[in-house]
């Protein structure tokens, strides 16, 4: 309570210890600032006209005051203007009581500041919680996000190479998930000196569902363990030969659907390439169709549509047969290329990716593919795309030919 009038302090303490209000009460705004300083005062009476500091300054000082919680600050005047009520507003105050002071309306304005108070202490309170919520769900997404990131290293790995001759084939892959993983997956196997394989998977959804998907789904098409590999048979003499693509397509449509308890379905395209003739079988399921290139120029797609993996039980799969002559590539991407929207969302198509590739006809091999992936950013206008982005890149020099 702040009044340069002793009586009328007299006459308002008398009224507020009555109603169980703790107080302290000066003379002057200056008074009451040193008291503000270490007393933190919920409400605040002042009146407005005093020697030196008066009501309105002191008002602005109050409101300079750091403080945790909010003041509820009450001006008395006899002024009843509304040009006094607004510079009053501007100065910080909440309310207004002329005199003298009727106690009814004292009350009723005190009650009203109360509610405003609980209002506000409620709100810090659930502010301080938020902030507490927040900081543990900063605490999570932290170690989520170095899991994660762990996660894609592992991811990565699972293409152990980027580029290999096979004499005189010359094979590249691409691998850029979206987010931290993906759902994308590409490889290759040798298979025995005649032959290899190659494959690109797409796996529904994105995150971490799908990249567990993939690292399963990497250890049936293992480069490394050629026991392990569905798509290599033993032979009785020993060394490998190739399983017909169809075949193995039709296994891994079994697997999903039988032993792997998930929703998730996947588009790939296996296919085995004959290094002496440049001959490529391939199965295609749900997946864009590959790109033939020729050394001349000329673009077409290859393969026969089939159902993803994993959708229907007892899916068959039909095998389409390209063969490269010198000179020739093919590139089996995902649909992360050719489904890449521009700014106004126009995606790429294939017409786009043709149209791409025509300008790349001088680079070869992974240069090819990050030079790929510098075009679809331009043509995006971003960094990150919204798909992964995954490819395989078969390039045929021809026999006795080096690299393209």
């Amino acid at each position: 309570m702040v009044d340069d009038s002793r009586l009328q302090r007299r006459i308002l303490v008398s009224s507020l210890s009555g109603w169980g209000y703790e107080l302290r009460e000066v003379e002057s705004g200056d008074a009451a600032l040193a008291i503000c300083r270490d007393w933190v005062p919920d409400l605040v009476i002042s009146d407005w006209m005093m020697p030196g500091m008066d009501g309105l300054q002191f008002c602005k000082a109050f409101r300079a005051l750091e403080r945790e919680t909010y003041g509820y600050f009450i001006l008395l005047t006899s002024k009843n203007e509304k040009f006094h009520a607004a510079e009053g507003l501007d100065a910080g105050a909440d309310d207004f009581l002329t005199k003298p002071v009727n106690k009814a309306e004292l009350r009723a304005r005190l009650t009203a500041g109360e509610r405003i108070l609980d209002m506000q202490q409620e709100l810090t309170r659930k502010n301080r919680i938020i902030r507490q919520t927040l900081t543990r769900l900063q605490a999570a997404h932290d170690v989520i996000d170095s899991d994660l990131i762990e996660a894609r290293k592992l991811q990565q790995s699972l293409v152990r190479e980027r580029h290999r001759a096979f004499t005189p084939m010359e094979v590249s892959l691409l691998l850029r998930p979206a987010g931290r993983v993906g759902g994308d997956l590409v490889g290759f196997y040798p298979i025995n000196d005649d032959c290899f394989g190659c494959f690109s998977i797409d796996v529904s959804g994105h995150g971490i569902s799908s990249a567990l998907m993939t690292a399963r789904l990497a250890g049936y098409l293992s480069s490394a363990v050629p026991e392990q590999n569905v798509a290599i048979r033993p032979l009785p003499g020993g060394g490998y030969a190739p399983r017909p693509p169809a075949e193995v397509v039709a296994h891994l449509n079994g697997l999903v659907l039988g032993e792997i308890t998930t929703e998730h379905y996947f588009t790939m395209v296996l296919a085995h390439v004959e290094l002496a003739t440049g001959r490529i079988t391939l199965v295609q399921a749900g997946h864009p169709h590959p790109l033939l290139h020729r050394a001349d120029g000329g673009l077409a797609e290859v393969g026969i549509p089939g159902v993803p993996v994993g959708l229907l039980p007892d899916a068959t799969f039909e095998q389409a047969e390209v063969t490269l002559a010198p000179g020739d590539r093919l590139l089996i991407g995902s649909d992360g290329i050719t489904e890449c929207p521009d700014a106004d969302g126009k995606l790429l198509e294939t017409e786009g990716l043709c149209e791409m590739m025509q300008h790349l006809r001088g680079t070869s091999g992974t240069a090819l593919l990050e030079s790929l992936v510098w075009r679809l950013g331009d043509y995006a206008g971003m960094e990150e795309f919204p798909d992964d982005i995954s490819a395989v890149l078969l390039e045929y020099p021809g026999p006795g030919r080096g690299a393209l």
